[in-house]
C-alpha cells in the first residue's frame, strides 16, 4: 500500500529503503536506462546506480549525498535478470523479476544491456538470502 501511495503522491522511496547505502560514492555500476513505470506504463529515461545490493534510479546523473532516489529495488529479492527483447519487441531490453513482479528496462546498446545483466546478476548472487548454518537441519543427530 505504501508504494501505491508513493505512486499517487509522487513521493520517492522511504529513507529506510536505502538507509546506510552511500549511493553517491563508488557505486558498482551507473548509467542511463529507460524504465517502464510501475503503475502508469510509460517509458522514462532514468539514471541508475547499483550499490550494495540495491538498484537506485534518479531523474538526472548528478547524484550527491542530498539526492533523493526516485525508486530503489533491493536486488537480493530478485530471482532473475535476463534479456527481454522478445517479450517487449524492443532492442536492448532486459527484465528483472521477483516472485511477485517483473520490471522492464532498455539499455542504449547491446554491450550496455549485457553489462547491466552481468552486474545485476552478480549482485543478486551476492545479496540474496542464503541458507545459514543455523537453518540446516541435521537429521542424523536427532536419533
Amino acid at each position: 500500500m505504501a508504494s501505491l501511495w508513493q505512486a499517487v503522491t509522487g513521493a520517492g522511496p522511504l529513507a529506510d529503503d536505502y538507509a546506510g547505502v552511500e549511493f553517491w560514492l563508488n557505486p558498482e555500476r551507473t548509467g542511463w536506462l529507460t524504465k517502464q513505470g510501475e503503475y502508469i506504463k510509460t517509458w522514462r529515461r532514468r539514471w541508475f546506480v547499483l550499490k550494495q545490493g540495491k538498484l537506485f534510479w534518479f531523474k538526472d546523473s548528478y547524484v550527491t549525498r542530498i539526492s533523493k532516489p526516485r525508486g530503489v529495488i533491493p536486488v537480493g529479492n530478485c530471482l532473475t535478470v535476463k534479456g527481454a527483447e522478445d517479450v517487449l519487441n524492443k532492442q536492448f531490453a532486459f527484465e528483472l523479476s521477483t516472485s511477485r513482479e517483473t520490471m522492464y528496462f532498455i539499455a542504449d546498446s547491446d554491450k550496455e544491456k549485457e553489462e547491466w545483466i552481468n552486474s545485476i546478476g552478480r549482485s543478486i548472487v551476492q545479496h540474496s538470502r542464503s541458507v545459514t548454518d543455523n537453518e540446516v537441519v541435521d537429521y542424523d543427530s536427532k536419533r
